[in-house]
């Protein structure tokens, strides 16, 4: 990541990112303040000379870990100027569009007056696609956290529980060992619940002969990790042995064609053509995998939707899935690195059909 070079490219004197309503998760890509702080009210310049952290004195600490000039302001007013001041005579700003709201760009204007504004939020998301050394560290340690949970699972699962009592344990046991957060949502979903990508755990019991769905991942110093596991809570029928089936070869179809240069657009086209040569024929309703990174859904990844061409360093979800309604349904999800010669397979936990 050389964040002087995109105000090169972008003819820019300054980058401009404001982490206020909406949360701008590229504030931590470009400070690298990934351990502790919240940093709502916070600015961080891009500059030829660096980068420049206006936060509060309630961050301090925590701005102060980073590599970063801070300045720190004890009012709203105290921060207008600071910004004013810091900026300087730049005419041409870069912003992000994608995350900030017509209300704090309408007091951005204010504050530095007539200048140039101008959207790169495509071009920061493009630089974010190609993950570095640090982020692929960061990411590595949330997939181990997750799989480390995933092998687990099986021993979670007590006749009668509840699907909530499943997702909470998921997450307590993530935090356990070490994630900050679960990266969204955990999903845990029994029988015909499984049959919905979706669904949030509820009040549903599990009993004999259910799928047991759970699709869920670890925040690691704000980086992500995001897989899926399903299991039979008891012996599997004839029915749910071929869904699994199905499912696990289209994401053996799907891992072994991720490499460098390869169209994402051509893996979801060769999974789905897989799954719809079989009699489960139109019961994948999703693509195939997604982007990951400081955010869960990235960037697109694999899509029959948006071309989107695998580079080395991106990191993507394979997960292909069946569903049937009122039945149940099958999802294998894994975290997969791109890479020159192929691909590495970050997240581990056995995928070979487990009867608990």
């Amino acid at each position: 990541m050389n964040p002087q070079k995109l105000l090169d490219e972008e003819n820019i004197d300054a980058l401009l990112i404001y982490n206020g309503s909406a949360e701008d998760l590229n504030f931590f890509y470009f400070t690298r303040l990934l351990q502790g702080g919240i940093f709502e009210g916070s600015y961080a310049i891009v500059l030829r000379d660096g980068i420049k952290v206006i936060t509060s004195l309630l961050e301090e600490e925590s701005a102060r870990k980073g590599k970063n000039e801070v300045l720190i302001y004890k009012s709203g007013e105290e921060r207008d100027k600071l910004l004013k001041k810091i900026i300087g005579e730049a005419k041409r700003i870069g912003l992000n569009f994608s995350a900030l709201t017509v209300k704090d760009f309408d007091k951005i204007k204010k504050i530095l007056g007539e200048r140039e504004f101008l959207d790169i939020s495509d071009k920061i998301m493009d630089m974010r696609k190609v993950k570095d050394e640090e982020e692929r560290k960061l990411i590595r340690e949330a997939c181990k956290i997750a799989s480390e949970v995933a092998i687990d699972i099986p021993e979670f699962l007590k006749e009668g529980m509840r699907e909530y009592e499943l997702a909470a344990r998921v997450v307590y046991e993530m935090l356990k060992r070490g994630a900050e957060s679960e990266a969204f949502t955990t999903i845990a979903a029994f029988g015909e619940n499984a049959a919905e990508p979706h669904y949030t755990a509820g009040e549903r019991k599990l009993k004999h002969g259910d799928f047991v769905l759970v699709d869920f991942g670890a925040r690691y110093h704000h980086y992500n990790s995001d897989m899926t596991r399903t299991f039979v809570f008891g012996q599997a029928t004839e029915e749910q042995r071929e869904m699994y089936n199905v499912v696990s070869e289209a994401q053996r179809i799907g891992i072994e064609m991720v490499k460098d240069g390869v169209n994402g657009k051509d893996v979801d086209v060769h999974v789905k053509n897989y799954i719809d040569s079989t009699k489960f024929k139109g019961r994948m309703i999703h693509s195939t995998g997604h982007g990951l990174g400081l955010a869960v859904h990235d960037h697109v990844g694999l899509s029959s939707q948006i071309d989107m061409i695998l580079r080395s360093g991106m990191v993507v979800t394979v997960e292909p899935g069946v569903y049937i309604p009122n039945f149940g349904g099958v999802r294998i999800e894994d975290d997969v690195l791109v890479k020159k010669d192929g691909r590495e397979v970050l997240t581990f936990a056995p995928k070979d059909l487990i009867e608990v």
